[in-house]
């Protein structure tokens, strides 16, 4: 059985925070969050060099040119990736992860592993939920 969490404990070192710190905090969790910033993060920490914004689209599958801007942009804006311009023509411009962003990956990479390693039990319960729902919906 999993080990209850001590929220008191936990939260301790949130009540010390200002209110702009912490909608702060809540800001860069939620951004986290979003459906295409994690993966970009692990393709650029797992890049051997900076990436071009071409090269990260074709590793980040499926991450339209809009919404890889988009992050792109918040990350650079959070401290969790550099953006290099070259005056170059055409110009070039390369994106590498922070030490700030690894820091906050090395966090993450257990989550992503345990959610891995629970992939059935997701399965198995979102089944059986889908079952009960539909179900539920034809007797009414």
């Amino acid at each position: 059985m999993a080990k209850r969490i001590d929220w008191d404990e936990a939260n301790a070192a949130c009540e010390a925070l200002t209110e702009n710190e912490d909608s702060l905090t809540r800001d860069i969790i939620t951004g986290l969050s979003e459906k295409w910033t994690l993966w970009t993060m692990a393709e650029l920490a797992a890049a051997e060099s900076p990436l071009r914004f071409s090269r990260l689209m074709e590793r980040v599958e499926g991450v339209s040119q809009k919404s890889l801007t988009k992050v792109l942009r918040q990350l650079e804006r959070d401290g969790l990736v550099t953006r290099m311009v070259f005056a170059e023509v055409p110009p070039r411009v390369e994106y590498t992860i922070t030490e700030l962003a690894l820091e906050m990956l090395e966090l993450v990479h257990p989550l992503w592993q345990w959610a891995a390693a629970n992939v059935g039990r997701f399965q198995a319960a979102q089944a059986n939920y889908d079952r009960d729902y539909s179900a539920r919906a034809a007797r009414k």
